[in-house]
């Protein structure tokens, strides 16, 4: 049967502020994950939080007891890099207790760099390799919709990887399949590793270009808890014959002042005393 913790809340405002308040508790943990592990892909896990929170705890059909529920919707990691961000949201959720994530990346951990979908409970397909996530995740919805099944597909992408050839041929695929059961979710904190993704190789304009590639396009503000909920809660029925993409408007290394956008910050290391600065800057976020 499918649950989210936000079921018991009745007033919008509590439950903006439940979800902000989850999004703060990730990106902690976050902090708390790349210290352990002596390193981490941070600037991009702490700007994908706010969607990925908003969609596991309150839009995505789950049961966290029953990873394997048939009816589920499915969530697609694309940047699998992302772990740091994903894995402590799963053990919020009730995937596995979070006291598990304490082994984040040491040796015979469940929980590596990027997803793991042998060892991780509650991922569905290991990613890392970018560029062929949105496949796998037009694969699943042409499954779905072959079966006559109304569950969502879910992919979240980075912008980095909206350079692979691979997720252009998906997204005239999908399109193709007319598979409105998937959403895709792109993380446009435009910067890459290598440095801004418009220097590098220029998107824009990108929400031109998937229109073009018949796609429902929308775009958010996905650091905004209130502009997520209105997007994820008036997507078009699975059933339709366009699929969606979100583009997320977000920013690298969000909520730690000295991360925000920079590229250098797309992988690195902290240490306790970095930690508790970013940790107090985050703490100010929390609702009160």
């Amino acid at each position: 049967m499918a649950q989210t913790t936000t079921r018991h809340i009745t007033d919008r405002k509590e439950l903006e502020k439940y979800l902000v308040t989850k999004a703060a508790e990730t990106r902690k943990k976050i902090l708390e994950l790349a210290r352990i592990a002596m390193g981490g892909h941070l600037g991009g896990a702490l700007s994908m939080v706010d969607v990925t929170v908003a969609l596991y705890h309150h839009i995505m059909n789950l049961d966290p007891k029953n990873p394997s529920w048939p009816d589920r919707d499915r969530f697609i990691l694309s940047k699998g890099h992302g772990a740091i961000a994903l894995d402590p949201i799963l053990a919020q959720v009730g995937f596995f207790p979070e006291e598990k994530l304490e082994t984040f990346n040491k040796l015979d951990s469940p929980f590596g760099m990027h997803t793991n979908a042998h060892s991780t409970p509650g991922i569905e397909h290991s990613t890392g390799s970018l560029g062929h996530g949105l496949a796998v995740a037009v694969g699943m919805a042409l499954g779905a919709r072959l079966d006559g099944a109304t569950w969502r597909v879910f992919c979240l992408l980075g912008d980095g990887e909206m350079q692979e050839g691979s997720t252009w041929e998906a997204l005239m695929s999908a399109a193709q399949f007319k598979l409105g059961n998937l959403v895709a979710i792109i993380d446009r904190n435009k910067f890459t590793i290598d440095g801004p993704t418009e220097m590098l190789m220029a998107l824009e304009p990108l929400a031109d270009k998937l229109r073009a590639f018949r796609w429902n396009v929308i775009e958010v503000n996905g650091q905004n808890m209130t502009e997520i909920l209105n997007v994820f809660e008036e997507l078009p029925l699975p059933t339709s014959d366009v699929p969606t993409v979100v583009i997320a408007h977000t920013e690298k290394g969000h909520g730690v002042s000295f991360m925000r956008g920079q590229s250098k910050w797309h992988y690195g290391a902290i240490d306790s005393d970095l930690e508790a600065q970013a940790v107090q800057e985050i703490d100010a976020t929390i609702p009160k």
